[in-house]
């Protein structure tokens, strides 16, 4: 884990797809474990436990930083649109960089309980991430009802959206 006072993070965008996380929240450690191997990002990220919501907004926050400057590189996209799946899940992201970043979301999981938090943690972390990156986002749920699917769905569609915007015209 982070020493004490202390949070890292690593971002490799021509990567394998490895992945090293954790946030001390296992649901939130395995999407982006998935987000780094469906964008073949490699990525170690390691948030200094404390609160629960904390660890999900740190881990939020230090991923779209980390990945600011990719998605403004010379030659990026800036840009990028997926639909995935999950089961019986359907989702689609758009994401754009923004000055004025944004979450645009027709998802409420306020009432579902992820990883023991009755929080709609998963719009916090896009929150904190679209915040740390710079994007704007718009997340729509065309179909399903398990959250673990759900959620899956969306963060495929998501990692598929930035590996578009990492890359070039």
């Amino acid at each position: 884990m982070a020493a004490p006072g202390r949070s890292g993070i690593r971002v490799e965008l021509r990567g394998s797809g490895a992945a090293s996380v954790e946030t001390g929240l296992p649901v939130i450690d395995r999407l982006l474990e998935r987000l780094a191997h469906y964008a073949r990002f490699d990525l170690a990220l390691e948030v200094e436990p404390g609160a629960a919501e904390a660890e999900v907004a740190e881990a939020g926050t230090a991923l779209g930083r980390a990945l600011a400057e990719l998605l403004r590189a010379e030659g990026a996209r800036g840009y990028g649109f997926a639909s995935m799946t999950s089961a019986e899940a359907l989702a689609s992201v758009v994401l754009e960089i923004s000055d004025e970043p944004l979450v645009v979301s027709n998802v409420d999981l306020t009432q579902a309980r992820i990883g023991g938090l009755g929080t709609d943690v998963a719009r916090r972390f896009l929150e904190r991430f679209a915040e740390g990156a710079g994007v704007t986002l718009h997340v729509r749920l065309l179909n399903g009802t398990d959250t673990q699917h759900v959620l899956e769905a969306i963060f495929k569609a998501l990692v598929v959206s930035l590996a578009q915007a990492c890359g070039t015209e």
